[in-house]
């Protein structure tokens, strides 16, 4: 089964830019949906954005604007561009997978917007 894993987190300030990774085990060429999430302390996991396979993407009112998802099949990962950071983004973010009809989870990385 193909496994997601992100990277790219850590500490920004507010204003700031991050660029998460998502990188597949395996290929994400036939994965038809790829979402990101996050959970940040204390509140239940929101959804932030998602691709489909033909790369349409939607995102949450909250990043619109600010946050930008893409793929690149070719490298079997999905990547969050966050431009304009707030400290309310700060959150552990995970990249999901659609497989098979079941969402598999990444282990998150933590994003920390603060000064």
């Amino acid at each position: 089964q193909v496994q997601p894993v992100e990277s790219g987190g850590g500490l920004v300030q507010p204003g700031g830019s991050l660029r998460l990774s998502c990188a597949a085990s395996g290929s994400i060429s036939s994965i038809n949906s790829i979402t990101w999430n996050r959970q940040a302390p204390g509140k239940q996991r929101e959804w932030v954005g998602g691709i489909t396979g033909g790369r349409i993407t939607s995102y949450a009112e909250s990043v619109k604007g600010r946050f930008t998802i893409s793929r690149d099949n070719g490298k079997n990962t999905v990547y969050l561009q966050m431009n304009s950071l707030k400290p309310e983004d700060t959150a552990v973010y995970y990249c999901n997978l659609r497989v098979s009809g079941a969402w598999v989870w990444g282990p998150g990385t933590q994003v920390t917007v603060s000064s």
